[in-house]
């Protein structure tokens, strides 16, 4: 069983037989539901697991409690990846006491109608403490961050953050080679949209000492975790990580794809930064999404198709605005065989994110690059490797 540190036991649980997380998330690595035991005078248990894995999961308890029983399950947010074994849990543990925030409480209800009796419930609000022996917690509320019920735990004494979904990862426990580019996913495809809210919770953790974060997907984050914190700082403001372009393109026969590669070979051309050429029919939209984020500048091409944008553009745009992306330029190709009309609806779409600044007019092909279009795609490279 892995300490985190002396008094604090990791529990959680791996699950690497799960395809799509949330129903539309690809999982590659495999994703974990953690859990942690805090050993002292009053044992917490922080968080349960998806039903899942319930009974590994209580096997694993039983191991920590070695014939005790627990005072406290801490439950920081109601999504059944985390709750789903809770009624498992407090059927064989009845006496335990549930600590939540008063929207948990509600929620618990709705989940576990009548569960938990009132004298069972101990509802906390921001800065309330919790004493467990040598162990002091601090509850910190981080309201949709990602679901309005979040808080955060404190562990006072051992400086260790129990961080709820922020920081998480899709990724096993032991997988923190992959945490930058699986948490940068997780981040921007569950947590995106909420980034003013990520921001309200860094102010209430600043000046608060912890080297630990402990989150409830993936590995558990120590050492120099100013790496980690400058990321989602990065990725809550909505400010890419390093210069460079994403060209999403959306094809049917390799007309729209054509002229993406070509864009691509001149944008590298401009010495501008990496240069990512990513094809929506064959990417998942939470990759596209993810490198968007990570990167300075947007580039898309998309044939019309049915008077609109390809079904994977579209779907691709719908991501970003749901997730509130900003602050980026763009620039645009359009293919159309009779009436090219995505170039115009790509820009709508844009047009209402935040923050975003057209480079260039609209590159029109049609049905396939030809030979005058080059001038038009060279000069489109250069006012993006302007921005």
């Amino acid at each position: 069983m892995q300490a985190v540190v002396p008094r604090v036991k990791f529990i959680g649980v791996d699950d690497d037989n799960l395809l799509l997380f949330e129903g539309q998330y690809p999982l590659t690595k495999g994703i974990s539901y953690n859990s942690y035991f805090i050993d002292d005078e009053q044992i917490a248990i922080v968080d349960a697991v998806d039903i899942r894995r319930c009974d590994a999961w209580l096997a694993r308890l039983a191991d920590a409690l070695d014939g005790r029983k627990p005072h406290y399950l801490i439950v920081q947010h109601m999504e059944p990846d985390h709750s789903g074994s809770i009624r498992a849990m407090l059927e064989r543990y009845p006496d335990t006491k549930v600590v939540a925030t008063s929207k948990a409480m509600t929620m618990l209800d709705n989940f576990f109608e009548g569960l938990v009796a009132a004298d069972r419930h101990m509802v906390v609000s921001d800065g309330d403490t919790l004493q467990l022996g040598n162990t002091m917690l601090r509850f910190i509320t981080a309201p949709m961050v990602h679901w309005p019920e979040v808080m955060v735990t404190l562990d006072e004494t051992d400086g260790v953050l129990f961080s709820a979904d922020a920081f998480g990862s899709f990724a096993m426990s032991e997988a923190a080679e992959a945490w930058t580019d699986e948490a940068r996913r997780y981040y921007c495809n569950i947590v995106g949209k909420y980034g003013p809210n990520v921001q309200s919770l860094f102010k209430k953790l600043c000046g608060q000492s912890f080297g630990t974060i402990a989150p409830l997907h993936g590995p558990v984050l120590g050492g120099d975790i100013t790496h980690y914190c400058s990321l989602y700082d990065k990725w809550s403001r909505y400010e890419p990580e390093c210069e460079g372009t994403l060209v999403a393109y959306a094809s049917i026969y390799g007309g729209t794809a054509e002229a993406a590669v070509r864009l691509a070979m001149e944008l590298e051309k401009c010495n501008s930064g990496e240069v990512v050429l990513m094809d929506l029919c064959r990417h998942d939209v939470s990759y596209a999404v993810a490198e968007a984020f990570r990167l300075s500048r947007l580039a898309l091409c998309s044939v019309t198709y049915d008077a609109s944008m390809f079904p994977a553009m579209y779907e691709f745009l719908h991501h970003l605005e749901m997730k509130n992306f900003r602050n980026r330029p763009f620039g645009i190709i359009e293919n159309g065989s009779w009436a090219p009309v995505a170039g115009k609806l790509m820009c709508e779409a844009l047009g209402r994110m935040r923050g975003m600044t057209q480079a260039g007019p609209v590159v029109t092909i049609r049905s396939r690059m030809h030979q005058a279009d080059h001038a038009g795609i060279t000069a489109l490279a250069c006012a993006l490797a302007l921005h």
